[in-house]
């Protein structure tokens, strides 16, 4: 009689054809939100252009540009783009957390709602942020070349910069739910967080200067104090844990 599998470990061609899977049905949710997105993208365009015309120096016109036939579709296409991966968050990062919980316990799997909740809500968080310090921060740089510059944008180009300062801000909210998850996986402890508080001051003022496109000091306050604050949260939330 064939011996039953006494545990549920899967073997790589397994992980590999879950992975493929999983990727699938995000790129697909990812595909079907950027249709949506699509169909609204002049509405966000004309919603982007508020936040240059308060930050633009006065007598700065306020419009976009492009300089070739397909640049006006391609940015669309962009904006689609971005607002699917944003709009398709919560359905990839459950997939995602999906891939990862075969390594962990029965009891560490139950926070795969709060997983869901927090990632999303944080990232969301970070985007608000940046649109927050966007109208400061395109200040700085549209007037940073002196009187004698004025600007007049690419579209594709300012989309660029706000989506990656979105996705920057976004990413680097996530701070705290990585550390958790360390802490739950007993990769990292609570005291090795406390130990490391000075280090990690420096190392988040240094990502913050490094991450944020615009490279502007309002961008680089705005992220780095936000992270100082969840890597404390982070400590309480281990101590809570018992972790």
């Amino acid at each position: 009689m064939a011996r039953k599998k006494t545990d549920n470990r899967m073997t790589v061609i397994e992980h590999l054809t879950e992975l493929r899977r999983r990727i699938m049905i995000s790129i697909g949710a990812v595909g079907a939100t950027a249709i949506v997105a699509y169909i609204f993208a002049p509405d966000v365009i004309r919603w982007l252009l508020d936040f240059y015309t308060e930050a633009a120096p006065k007598g700065t016109e306020n419009h976009f540009i492009f300089t070739g036939p397909l640049d006006g579709f391609v940015t669309r296409l962009r904006v689609a783009t971005y607002g699917g991966i944003i709009l398709a968050l919560p359905i990839w990062l459950w997939h995602l957390w999906r891939f990862i919980t075969p390594g962990l316990n029965p009891k560490e799997k139950r926070y795969a709602v709060p997983f869901i909740f927090t990632s999303t809500g944080l990232f969301l968080a970070g985007g608000v942020v940046a649109l927050i310090t966007l109208p400061q921060a395109l200040h700085f740089l549209l007037t940073a070349g002196g009187q004698d510059l004025q600007p007049l944008l690419a579209a594709d180009k300012f989309i660029s910069l706000v989506t990656l300062m979105i996705l920057a801000f976004g990413l680097a909210f996530e701070f705290p739910v990585v550390l958790v998850f360390l802490l739950i996986a007993r990769v990292l402890k609570v005291r090795q967080l406390s130990k490391w508080r000075r280090w990690a001051i420096v190392a988040i003022f240094a990502f913050a200067a490094v991450i944020t496109p615009s490279q502007d000091p309002y961008s680089l306050f705005f992220m780095a104090v936000p992270m100082l604050l969840f890597y404390e949260a982070s400590i309480i939330i281990g101590k809570v844990m018992k972790r």
